[in-house]
């Protein structure tokens, strides 16, 4: 689009696409009214005269695009136009599977052996194209099919891997300490994407599963692990939503069903048609209806997450732990274009059973401004709202099944709050993933020697391996290096200053620290779910609800209060 159109705010060509060729004169007196039928050829009008008069050819699709967009940033932050392409990515993802090899990769830049960049293997999936045919993790992918490799984006790569299920793709890899190129045929098959980063006992009677999203799977995928843990001696479970964006609301749903018992709201909506105003409720006896449970929220758990997180507490079934969560609330359709685009465009609002609105407040965009109005500051509402409890109006007061009392505003507030680690050399060095990329580098500068060692230990590898001093001397100048730290790289008398400073600030959380590489290190070895098992021994919101468990037993043995719930909740009670 010429740049001097950008400097407008172009509205019609929406109009054009959803109803101005779509839908016959007639059709459309019925459909709409007559202002906004006037309206809508005000905007069809204004579209083909752009396209027929203006100074310079215009791309319609590129304008039709645009006007899309401008229409939707003046309903909410979340009503979004999606591409054609993007439209079946987002498929794939919440599908749960696609055609493909099974591996996960990275670009890894600058790679010694290759002095390029290449596509290296982190892990493979169990069971699927690459693990049967040999592929191993640490591998690099320098041939796919006929072409190169090598230079390649992950878009790229993921595009000539991908395909239909049944075709096949060769790829060449070179192996670390192999010699010559290994050559593979591999048969593309469904690959299944999981939704459960990791689970695992915490000790002999916790249980830990941490969902990251919500797909159609994931319910399924829940099932699985927590009848698993529960055979391994489980009696209690913590339930990690932490940065759960969301996903398919009714996998939420069925996740609540297996913990709330009885015939229970588990969320409910309103919107402005009568299609769009509906009650969930539990509807069969859950398999974890009796131990206590604890939820783990922060500010990026969203949606689907908002919905587990306030059903439990509403329900005073689950401690809340965390966090409070993102306040993603608003119900929404998605809405085919001819050309296979999205519209993905809110319809209603979530409620949680005791009538709290998920939605933050986002008129005119001023969120901070919303809750100082109800609590001293954005700060204190999500760190400190028991302080102000008495000034919070009515307005914002919701009482649980039992008569605790909980609070609205946007987001789960959780009964416990667990505020972020806000010290500075912290944030410093695992803002900026210094701790992952020191082990990435560490880990390929001897890779082979490694696996060779290491190889099928996975579970011994949290104790066994351990943070040598010459290891952390490394890792400190790493820290420190003017590549890995751009305030630092300027040589002078200030910046060995800093460094000195930093090197200081790290030998203070050296205990903390070891952890987050010795989790980092076991993620280059066996993949994403190791983090998490070395992680936990540091995880600030974990192991403070480790100490809380008193307070979720409590919930799990109250009785149940409420009678069945009537077909309509009442709202908020």
């Amino acid at each position: 689009m010429p740049a001097s159109l950008k400097r407008f705010r172009i509205l019609p060509a929406a109009a054009l696409l959803l109803a101005g060729v779509l839908l016959g004169g007639a059709v459309r007196s019925t459909l709409f009214g007559e202002d906004t039928l006037t309206q809508l050829r005000k905007l069809e009008d204004a579209f083909l005269l752009i396209n027929k008069q203006y100074v310079e050819p215009v791309d319609p699709a590129t304008l039709a695009e645009e006007a899309i967009r401008s229409m939707l940033d003046d309903l909410d932050p979340h009503s979004v136009y999606v591409s054609a392409e993007d439209a079946q990515d987002m498929q794939e993802r919440f599908q749960g599977s696609f055609g493909g090899i099974g591996i996960w990769f990275e670009i890894a830049r600058n790679d010694d052996d290759l002095r390029d960049d290449t596509v290296r293997v982190m892990s493979v999936i169990g069971d699927g194209p690459s693990e049967r045919a040999g592929l191993m993790a640490g591998d690099r992918i320098v041939r796919i099919d006929d072409s190169t490799a090598v230079g390649l984006s992950e878009d790229e790569v993921t595009s000539r891997l991908k395909g239909e299920i049944g075709t096949q793709v060769d790829v060449t890899v070179q192996r670390p300490g192999a010699g010559a190129p290994l050559e593979f045929t591999l048969t593309r098959d469904a690959i299944p994407l999981y939704t459960i980063d990791a689970s695992y006992m915490v000790d002999d009677e916790t249980g830990y599963i941490r969902v990251s999203r919500f797909s159609q799977e994931t319910y399924n995928e829940f099932i699985e692990h927590a009848r698993a843990l529960k055979d391994e001696g489980m009696e209690r479970l913590v339930l990690d939503l932490r940065s759960n964006t969301g996903g398919y609301m009714s996998e939420a749903i069925e996740i609540v069903d297996e913990m709330v018992p009885g015939r229970k709201t588990v969320v409910y909506t309103r919107g402005r048609r009568p299609e769009t105003t509906s009650t969930y409720r539990t509807r069969r006896t859950g398999i974890l209806e009796k131990e206590p449970v604890i939820v783990l929220v922060n500010a990026y758990s969203a949606s689907a997450s908002e919905i587990v997180a306030g059903a439990l507490q509403d329900h005073d079934r689950a401690l809340i732990v965390g966090q409070r969560t993102f306040g993603k609330g608003l119900v929404q359709h998605q809405f085919a274009l001819p050309d296979e685009s999205v519209l993905q465009m809110t319809v209603a609002r979530y409620y949680t059973p005791s009538g709290r609105l998920i939605q933050t407040p986002y008129d005119d965009g001023d969120q901070e401004d919303y809750y100082e109005e109800k609590f001293a500051s954005l700060e204190d509402a999500t760190y400190r709202p028991g302080e102000y409890s008495d000034s919070i109006p009515d307005s914002l007061r919701y009482k649980t099944a039992h008569g605790r009392d909980v609070f609205g505003g946007g987001g789960i507030l959780p009964d416990y709050i667990v505020k972020p680690d806000t010290l500075e050399p912290l944030r410093q060095v695992l803002g900026r993933g210094l701790d992952r990329r020191f082990a990435r580098k560490w880990f390929r500068e001897d890779e082979r020697r490694l696996r060779d060692l290491w190889r099928d230990r996975e579970e011994e590898f949290g104790s066994a391996f351990h943070v040598s001093d010459d290891l952390w001397a490394a890792f400190v100048a790493f820290a420190a290096d003017p590549e890995a730290d751009d305030s630092l790289s300027e040589v002078s008398a200030e910046a060995d200053s800093a460094r000195t400073a930093m090197a200081d600030a790290l030998q203070a959380h050296r205990e903390t620290l070891e952890v987050h590489l010795r989790g980092r290190i076991a993620q280059e070895f066996f993949g994403h779910k190791a983090w998490y098992g070395v992680y936990k021994e540091v995880d600030p919101e974990l192991n403070a609800a480790l100490g809380l468990w008193g307070l979720a037993e409590n919930l799990a043995t109250l009785p149940e209060s409420l009678p069945q719930e009537p077909d309509r909740p009442a709202g908020r009670r």
